[in-house]
Formats: structure tokens, C-alpha cells, sequence
């Protein structure tokens, strides 16, 4: 009896002095497109323009939500992109993050990463086939109005090892083995995209990063990407095939050795994951169930055997959205799929608790979420990760 007492007395002394914490990703909609009405007039600076003022209600909300769930680690996809931080992250922490949203206590992010995409970015070629190359929407390495829409960020409680970060926004699609890109093709049977194209496309309609995080000296690796949705183009699906090998992406780098040999950074450094911790986090755009995506490589990223995909992150709200699909509670998007995702390693961590934040219409929070221009179309999923002590 004793010695069962002693060994509950250890395990509780264990727990207590592995690090706990709370990491998310959310798909913000902090884009130029919805905060004017003529897309043909964007500049855009219409974001930061509404940072720097602290009252816009559509930014107001999304920090509101943040201060509510309080993660310590969170991904924010869509979210403009800009070298000068002052007027982007640095202003949403500061005027909307810093300040009380409606009573909600403010939330200090100290560390933070964000690094150009190539959404906006001319490429140079006439991708869309219209016979112009506008180096911009569809003809940039990444669909965009402008450079920098529809960036990431990366905000944290806990120092990021910048020094290490890992970025993949220039590997070129045609590097990875076995690839989609050449087995797209025109209603003749012919290559949709030149050949000059081909080596010049970017794979990574944003980027790819895997962010190290120092949580209290254990090393947490966020891996984070948006990949393009896998629809708006024609019988080419020149998009759905690009979604999955964005996805796939992941899938080779975490599984390293020989599989992620390809695998280069825009550094120049080779091959794949070589830590223990990592969170795979981000608006993938893929379900292994529903929607239009390639589904191979979503379902080999949920049933990688370093992944704990066990526990799926739920919503009553979601539930009630769509109340006669089975599989409604997993949603994170309010157009009915789960798209975003919060992938912990079966290493090195515990998951004790998941969830998507989708208050139900007789909850007070409703008003945050019950419709786009509340706040997002999609909605801001959390794990609660036990980082397990370093043996």
C-alpha cells in the first residue's frame, strides 16, 4: 500500500513539473479584401491602416477570442504580411491583443515570427492561361492582390529560436519526387504550365516554417503552413493538386531520413525533421472526409505513425451548424469541414485536452462568430500539450 502511495506521489511530482500549455491556430481573415468593397481598389495597406487605430470591430472580435481561450502558442493564417512589424503584428498586439476586448483580461505575446509568402509575388509566367502575365492573383507564385496577403505569424509567450527557424518558401515544386505538378495538364492532354514554368513554381502557395520554441528550456517545433484551397480553378485542378502536395509536404519532412532527402530550406540546408516535438499547425485545406482535396495526403498525415491524431478537436457550435452530418463537431470552418489542424507529435507530448471554439447560439460568445464579418470563417482550434520531461 505504501509503495503504491509513493509511486501516485511521484507521478503527480512528475506531472506537476512537466511544462503544460495551450497552442492554436486560427485563420484570421486579417486580409485587404475584406475591409474594402471594390477588390479592383485594394492597395494593400487596408489592414494596417486598421491596426493602427485599435476600433475595428472584425479586429477587435478576433482579439476578443484570443484573450478568451488564452493560448500560450498561437498560428495566425491570414494575416498580411509586412517587413515593417510596427504597422502589423507589433500594432495588433499592441492597440487590440494589450487592450481589454469587451472585459476580457489582455494578452501579452513578447515574442513573435513572421516571414515574407509567396502569395502576390509575380512569377513571371501567364499561369492562369489568359494570355497576360499580370504578376499578380493568379499569375503570382501564390494567388494575392498584392505581395504579402494572406500571410502568417507566429505570436508566443515563449522566446523563439529565430536563428533556427526553418523556412521553405522558395523550394520549387518540381524538386519534390514524384510530384503532381506534371500531371497537370489542358483539355488536349497537353502541360498546363510551360516548361520554363515548371522549374521556376514555387511549391508553397505561402510558405512552410518550422518555428522552434524554448518552453522554459524543452524545444517545441511549430510547423506551419497554409497550403492553396484545393478549388477556383477548372478541369486542370491545377489547385486541388498543388493542396495535396503542399500537405504531403509535411508528411515527407516529419518522416526525415531518405523520404525527406529532397527536402531543402531557403537557407540551402537539406533533409527533414531532426527534433522530437512538434506541432503541425495551420489552414490546411484538406479532409480526409469531406470537400474537394486529394485526400491521400491528408490521410497519410493523420495516420503518420509520429502524429497523435487521436483526439479531434470539437465544437458544440459546430455540431449545431450542420446538425445532420455526422461529422459536424469537428468542423473549424462555418463552410462545413474541418480545414484547420493542430497535429502534436506522439513524442514528448500528452494531449490533455482539444477543442474548436464555436460558441453555440444561445451563448453570449455567439456574437464573435455568427458570421464572417463577426470575425473569421473559420474558427480557432486549441490543444492543451503536456510537454513529457527530457529523459
Amino acid at each position: 500500500m505504501l509503495r503504491i502511495v509513493f509511486l501516485m506521489v511521484v507521478a503527480m511530482s512528475q506531472l506537476a513539473q512537466a511544462e503544460q500549455i495551450r497552442v492554436a491556430t486560427f485563420n484570421v481573415s486579417m486580409d485587404a479584401t475584406n475591409y474594402v468593397e471594390d477588390v479592383n481598389s485594394i492597395t494593400g495597406d487596408e489592414l494596417f491602416e486598421r491596426l493602427a487605430t485599435g476600433e475595428h470591430q472584425q479586429i477587435k472580435n478576433i482579439a476578443e477570442i484570443i484573450q478568451h481561450v488564452r493560448p500560450d502558442i498561437i498560428l495566425l493564417n491570414e494575416f498580411d504580411y509586412t517587413d515593417d512589424d510596427t504597422k502589423g503584428v507589433l500594432a495588433f498586439t499592441k492597440n487590440y491583443l494589450a487592450k481589454s476586448q469587451h472585459g476580457k483580461q489582455p494578452i501579452d505575446y513578447p515574442y513573435y515570427y513572421t516571414a515574407p509568402v509567396n502569395t502576390g509575388v509575380g512569377s513571371g509566367h501567364d499561369l492562369n492561361k489568359d494570355g497576360v502575365a499580370s504578376g499578380t492573383k493568379d499569375d503570382a507564385f501564390g494567388f494575392g492582390f498584392y505581395p504579402g496577403q494572406y500571410g502568417m505569424v507566429l505570436l508566443s509567450r515563449f522566446p523563439i529560436d529565430k536563428a533556427q527557424v526553418r523556412t521553405f518558401q522558395l523550394f520549387k515544386w518540381q524538386d519534390m519526387p514524384n510530384n503532381t505538378l506534371t500531371t497537370i495538364a489542358d483539355e488536349n492532354g497537353q502541360p498546363w504550365y510551360s516548361a520554363q514554368a515548371q522549374q521556376d513554381l514555387r511549391l508553397s502557395s505561402k510558405s512552410h516554417w518550422d518555428v522552434p520554441i524554448n518552453v522554459n528550456g524543452q524545444t517545441l517545433h511549430v510547423l506551419a503552413s497554409h497550403p492553396t484551397p484545393p478549388v477556383f480553378d477548372g478541369p486542370e485542378n491545377r489547385n486541388g493538386k498543388r493542396n495535396h502536395d503542399e500537405v504531403r509536404f509535411w508528411v515527407d519532412y516529419i518522416s526525415g531520413g531518405q523520404q525527406a532527402g529532397y527536402i531543402y530550406d531557403d537557407k540551402g540546408h537539406t533533409g527533414g525533421f531532426s527534433g522530437q516535438r512538434f506541432v503541425v499547425m495551420g489552414d490546411l485545406n484538406s479532409s480526409m472526409s469531406e470537400g474537394d482535396s486529394h485526400k491521400q495526403a491528408i490521410v497519410d498525415l493523420l495516420t503518420h505513425t509520429k502524429v497523435n491524431a487521436d483526439i479531434i478537436p470539437k465544437s458544440k457550435g459546430g455540431k449545431a451548424h450542420t446538425p445532420n452530418n455526422h461529422l459536424a463537431a469537428t468542423h473549424t470552418a462555418g463552410w462545413r469541414m474541418r480545414a484547420d489542424y493542430a497535429l502534436p507529435a506522439k513524442a514528448g507530448l500528452t494531449v490533455q485536452h482539444a477543442e474548436v471554439f464555436w460558441p453555440t447560439k444561445d451563448d453570449a460568445l455567439y456574437r464573435l462568430i455568427k458570421d464572417r464579418s463577426s470575425s473569421s470563417d473559420h474558427r480557432l482550434v486549441w490543444l492543451d500539450l503536456v510537454l513529457e520531461n527530457s529523459k
